[in-house]
């Protein structure tokens, strides 16, 4: 869908009642004009702009057919958001949230506008200049994103009041039931390697586990950037999946489809951006090791879990397809994502035992 298309479809936001409420919490000039611009949304989130006066900002607020369990969900992105603020993480400043549905139908919140631009709205994949021209400036994308869950890695949730957002203790004995579970609820074929990965994943890991905050979704979609070079985060988004758990997961997720050789030409097409010019696996984790304080000896271990995971998550699709072909197209993709975890489990040398 067409940016034009997609904002004709955009549902109505009540900007009377929206702007009532604004007064009510002293945001912008009590009585001016209200704009508003649709960004984005689904059936998650949908994504305004908001403009009056000088004073600009942004609002999350499910769609009024979603779930009823999103509105816990907006709740839970805010409390990370807020958890951000006066940390180094770049992140959406915490504005205001608003937990009574007979405002605007559902719980929302605002947050600070980032003048930057996501990976995810790049024309033809083409990364902004100075970055496509520059593969020494592109460098620095790769190491800002690790640089992102480093620094998120080393935020003190309990000081921020983060309690309850997650399950930190036994997170990793529960993964393999947790996610073999979800599968068999799903299955509609046997994926070569699963059996592997699976027993593999049972018998091993991590060296160490440091509860902390993490992402749950980390990759280059749910970032933003700053604006020209050098390379500089400008902030995390898209907090659905944020949790108090192993910050190192977030890595795993980040590096699974990291090509081996970034100056290669297959790097420009294994991922829905032209990975070329990044740096080296190894490089990577170690930007992430020097600026997290964290071992990334286990970084295997990180890695057949990410691939085994995903290829479970994407299964799901597959299986409700039906003629979708953009569905349907992952059907492959699957099959091979769960084959290189095997594969990994069966060649690494990485052997800590649980």
């Amino acid at each position: 869908m067409s940016a034009t298309s997609e904002q004709q479809a955009a549902p109505t936001l009540d900007v009377g009642r929206l702007a009532a409420w604004m007064d009510d919490k002293g945001l912008g000039d009590a009585g001016a004009p209200l704009e508003h611009r649709f960004l984005s949304g689904g059936s998650q989130n949908l994504i305004y702009l908001l403009s009056r006066g000088d004073f600009r900002c942004v609002i999350r607020i499910p769609p009024r057919n979603a779930p009823a369990d999103r509105d816990n969900g907006i709740l839970r992105e805010w409390r990370i958001i807020e958890a951000l603020d006066g940390s180094d993480v770049p992140h959406t400043r915490a504005v205001a949230v608003c937990t009574d549905s007979s405002v605007l139908g559902r719980p929302f919140y605002l947050m600070g506008y980032v003048d930057g631009w996501s990976p995810m709205n790049m024309p033809d994949r083409k990364w902004p200049e100075p970055f496509y021209s520059d593969l020494s400036a592109r460098a620095g994308l790769g190491y800002q994103l690790a640089e992102g869950i480093a620094l998120l890695s080393k935020v003190d949730w309990k000081a921020k009041g983060l309690h309850g957002l997650g399950r930190p203790d036994g997170f990793h004995e529960r993964q393999v039931d947790r996610w073999t579970s979800f599968y068999a609820k799903i299955k509609g074929r046997q994926l070569e390697g699963m059996d592997v990965a699976t027993e593999w994943l049972r018998a091993h890991r991590p060296l160490d586990y440091v509860p902390g905050l993490m992402h749950g979704d980390y990759q280059f979609a749910n970032v933003m950037f700053a604006h020209g070079a050098p390379a500089r985060l400008a902030a995390l988004v898209d907090w659905e999946m944020g949790t108090v758990g192993d910050p190192k997961v977030d890595l795993g997720w980040m590096l699974m489809n990291w090509p081996d050789d970034p100056s290669s030409e297959e790097a420009s097409t294994g991922s829905y951006v032209d990975m070329r010019g990044m740096p080296r696996r190894e490089q990577v984790l170690e930007h992430y090791a020097k600026v997290s304080g964290r071992q990334v000896d286990d970084i295997d271990y990180y890695l057949i879990l990410a691939k085994w995971k995903i290829a479970i998550v994407l299964e799901r699709g597959f299986q409700r397809a039906g003629d979708d072909p953009k569905l349907l197209a992952f059907g492959p993709i699957i099959e091979q994502t769960m084959r290189d975890a095997a594969e990994l489990a069966e060649s690494t040398d990485y052997d800590h035992r649980g």
